[in-house]
């Protein structure tokens, strides 16, 4: 089952090109804790899901490049092609910016529709050469033009084109003091899209991961090459996990095995508006949560705590809400690795900031000019605050 990977943007080429170097370094890495055997399987399974092969044995990647502009799409082919241990095809779709700037309107409105047929046939170029095709893992930034309004477009389209196959975006969630001016905009409109169109947004902070270089990684100078690199690993753990052969049905319908939709009962959601972000909460409760171990030990590792009801939801059961996977064979050169996948109230605050700083920037009518010169109305951005507006309030009445 093949993933096709769609980089959008500076950040989603420059995070992608990562991903995929990680991915393939894992793959031929030699695990002391595996046989020969093992390893030869997972490499062969890998292949699948993220490379093609040429004749001459040399790897390419399943993915398609976008961007408005040239510059960073020959760098991210550049760079893979001097590694000399696989390459992109040459599916790149590119133009240049029209004094646009990072403007989400542009993106979704004007360059998306001028370019849709050409885009949509790199992507299924790259889908044909897939025996099996399980879905698609959409990178993008939520805050830039490119990434944003484009990256919703393009999504939509997927979603429309290929309605089976699943639709993953890695979202690239903004610094809290970013240099877009525009960003909580740009936001709003991109989780607002999204989340009518993908099948799941699997969130990634830079503060979050900023944190983790300096404190955990002690990188004194953080560059946004840091940044990405801990990004891949964390995507890279999660995407090449191993299991068993009673795992491999529910696999092909669910690749992360967990439930990424908020479903309270309707009696509990409260009215629109009528519940402030006030309370402190103690814990994140939990819909679904996801432990990925890996490497030395990792059979002895105690995960009771993630079956503590306290954590989840009151209508859902810990047996229906967690999943656990565990293998010997370690990720990377790491003797051992634990990742986490949840679907919990963790982005709670941060959307609520967000959605906030929109809100008061929309209230003095701040740069809508810039959008309503593209088609987005006032009335697209009234539509985004109301639905974000009540995804905050179901997270807040788990």
């Amino acid at each position: 089952m093949s993933i096709v990977t769609v980089q959008l943007g500076q950040c989603g080429n420059q995070v992608g090109f990562e991903v995929f170097d990680a991915l393939y370094s894992d793959s031929y890495c030699s695990q002391g804790l595996c046989s020969k055997k093992e390893n030869e399987a997972y490499q062969a399974s890998c292949k699948e899901r993220f490379f093609s092969e040429e004749e001459n044995g040399v790897l390419v990647a399943r993915s398609v490049l976008v961007d408005m502009e040239p510059k960073v799409i020959n760098q991210t082919l550049s760079k893979a092609a001097q590694s000399g241990r696989w390459k992109y095809g040459q599916h790149a779709c590119f133009c240049q910016k029209q004094g646009s700037g990072n403007n989400w309107a542009y993106g979704y409105s004007c360059h998306g529709p001028k370019h849709e047929e050409s885009i949509m046939n790199l992507i299924r170029k790259e889908v044909e050469k897939c025996d099996s095709l399980h879905g698609f893992s959409i990178i993008m930034s939520m805050a830039g033009g490119t990434g944003s309004g484009l990256g919703a477009f393009i999504t939509q389209n997927l979603q429309d084109q290929y309605p089976n196959a699943l639709k993953m975006n890695q979202v690239i969630w903004p610094y809290g003091t970013g240099e877009v001016i525009v960003q909580n905009y740009n936001s709003i409109l991109t989780l607002s899209h999204l989340y009518r169109c993908s099948d799941a947004l699997l969130v990634h902070e830079n503060d979050a991961i900023h944190k983790i270089c300096a404190k955990m990684m002690n990188i004194r100078q953080i560059s946004f090459n840091n940044i990405n690199q801990v990004l891949a690993h964390q995507l890279g753990s999660m995407f090449q996990p191993t299991y068993s052969a009673e795992d491999s049905f529910h696999y092909r319908r669910n690749p992360l095995g967990i439930d990424w939709q908020v479903r309270p009962p309707l009696a509990r959601l409260p009215a629109l508006g009528k519940m402030p972000f006030n309370k402190e909460l103690h814990f994140d409760t939990s819909i679904a949560n996801l432990v990925i171990l890996r490497g030395k030990d990792v059979h002895c590792a105690d995960l009771g705590g993630f079956r503590d009801p306290a954590l989840y939801t009151t209508w859902l059961k810990p047996a229906d809400a967690f999943s656990m996977w565990k293998t010997q064979r370690a990720f990377n050169k790491y003797e051992k690795s634990a990742t986490l996948v949840s679907n919990s109230q963790f982005l709670v605050k941060p959307l609520d900031t967000i959605v906030g700083k929109a809100w008061n920037m929309f209230a003095s009518k701040a740069y809508v000019y810039q959008y309503t010169k593209f088609g987005i109305e006032e009335e697209d951005f009234l539509d985004s605050f109301s639905l974000l507006e009540q995804v905050i309030a179901s997270y807040c009445n788990l």
